[in-house]
């Protein structure tokens, strides 16, 4: 289990080796972007819970950077105190001034709180005390399990772009501590280019759990079939059925694309072979974060063979069909 000073580095994200300007600094940022009174109620139970951590944190390295001698004695196994006494940096009093400050310390937090259960520990000079802080650093770092839930989207909506209100249900701690159903909306800005599997993540909107922060709230997208189109990557694929006598002597067909746009393709001077492919470039999808980018559309021909035929065609097409140029 790792020592209270470097719990203490963690919480507020600086190295070891900081100076009390750099200290001070760190925490001014972190308790401007944590301080519960700036948050709504959906994560202020987070913002109170990081907010207490980082204050703690805050003073106790103050404490060790100014008198070490003092916080050896909260820190350190019970000969602490005679080891600072004997160098001469605490007076008898050395104990008795570590559990004020201790006391102090804890005082600024809310009656029933961790912290204060954590201050009856820790300021008692005991060796039970470093593990006392681990734990309570532990309970306010954890995070609950993500709530995760899918996003259908259609191929037009991942195409263009759009936004979707969406309602669910989370679980939320009351005062009292116990656990009520909440049903929440939140808007989801669906980018131009998105694909199956993409996810929009809204902080401290999931599920709440006493002695944790709350849960994250991610949405999966997930794409609807499409009637026409099928997306393989950042293309579009469109099969169309060709008759047999269309694709030996000319065949046209006209199609939209998921923006409206009306496209005509005319074969009238050459053969349409099973498994022929057109491309059209810079049809297809939108290619996310690469702004004017896009994916191709292709157009697979499949012909289709008449059922049966009766003698006479049969005949008439053999001796077409021996005319024909094979090279």
């Amino acid at each position: 289990m790792g020592n209270p000073p470097e719990l203490y580095h963690r919480i507020l994200n600086i190295p070891r080796e900081t100076s009390p300007q750099e200290i001070r600094a760190a925490y001014k940022s972190l308790v401007k972007k944590w301080h519960p009174d700036k948050h709504p109620p959906s994560s202020k139970p987070e913002a109170e819970a990081r907010f207490k951590a980082i204050t703690e944190a805050y003073e106790a390295l103050l404490d060790q950077q100014e008198n070490r001698a003092v916080f050896g004695v909260c820190c350190n196994d019970g000969r602490a105190g005679e080891k600072a006494m004997a160098c001469g940096v605490v007076g008898g009093g050395g104990a008795h001034i570590a559990r004020t400050r201790s006391d102090d310390f804890g005082a600024r937090m809310a009656p029933g709180t961790p912290a204060r259960e954590f201050k009856k520990v820790y300021s008692s000079g005991n060796s039970g005390g470093r593990r006392a802080f681990a734990e309570f650093s532990s309970s306010i770092m954890r995070k609950a399990p993500p709530l995760e839930r899918k996003l259908d989207c259609t191929l037009e909506e991942l195409c263009h772009g759009c936004k979707k209100e969406v309602k669910f249900t989370r679980d939320v701690v009351t005062k009292n501590g116990s656990i009520v159903k909440k049903e929440v909306s939140q808007m989801v800005l669906v980018k131009p280019g998105w694909k199956k599997g993409n996810k929009i993540t809204f902080e401290g909107m999931g599920d709440e759990r006493p002695g944790c922060l709350p849960a994250d709230a991610v949405f999966v997208i997930s794409e609807k079939k499409h009637p026409v189109f099928k997306r393989v990557g950042n293309d579009l694929v469109l099969k169309a059925e060709v008759p047999l006598v269309s694709a030996l002597t000319g065949w046209s067909f006209s199609f939209r694309l998921l923006s409206g746009k009306k496209v005509s393709c005319s074969f009238q001077d050459e053969i349409i072979c099973p498994g022929y492919e057109k491309i059209i470039k810079g049809e297809g999808m939108p290619i996310a974060d690469q702004k004017g980018a896009r994916g191709d559309l292709r157009v697979k021909f499949e012909i289709a063979f008449p059922k049966q035929l009766t003698d006479e065609q049969r005949d008439g097409l053999a001796q077409i069909l021996r005319g024909c140029a094979w090279d």
